[in-house]
């Protein structure tokens, strides 16, 4: 028992040979009564499916059985949707991994916009040789002489 303490302080679990409870083996099951919920919080009063899974629960417990044994007999007679949690084989497999992939293909898409943009900054800080004013009529060049006059008489 202290040994069992100590090792739960630590985050240590000791090999697990026991037969689980009927709350845990509720709880990894879902109702097929089409509530969405496990079998332990199933809240129908007479549900058609979560009584009777109860009840077969019990039998499997009383039998000694393991929680991987119980959860394979279940998903063996009603398939894989009566497990709570998805399975990490097959498709399922996928269904786990694709945001992780999906992730590390937007990150890495957005580091190669930034980088290619940065380049294309790093292009325009080049120096430009300014373009040579053309060749503006006498009118056009009045008008600019004045225009810049009035500015610089505004800033002061």
């Amino acid at each position: 028992m202290l040994l069992t303490s100590i090792a739960g302080v630590f985050g240590i679990a000791p090999a697990r040979a026991e037969v689980p409870t009927q709350n845990e083996v509720e709880t990894a099951l879902t109702c097929q009564c089409g509530c969405g919920l496990t079998v332990h919080s199933c809240n129908h009063v007479n549900c058609g499916s979560g009584i009777p899974l109860k009840r077969e629960i019990g039998e499997q417990i009383g039998e000694g059985r393991s929680l991987p044994e119980i959860l394979s007999h279940f998903e063996n007679k009603y398939g894989e949707i009566i497990l709570s949690a998805p399975t990490t084989r097959g498709f399922n497999l996928i269904a786990w991994a694709m945001p992780f992939v999906v992730l590390a293909i937007g990150g890495l898409t957005v580091g190669v916009v930034l980088w290619r943009w940065r380049g294309a900054t790093d292009a325009d800080k080049s120096p430009v040789a300014p373009v040579p004013p053309t060749s503006a009529s006498p009118a056009e060049n009045e008008l600019r002489e004045r225009m810049e006059r009035e500015l610089r008489e505004r800033d002061t």
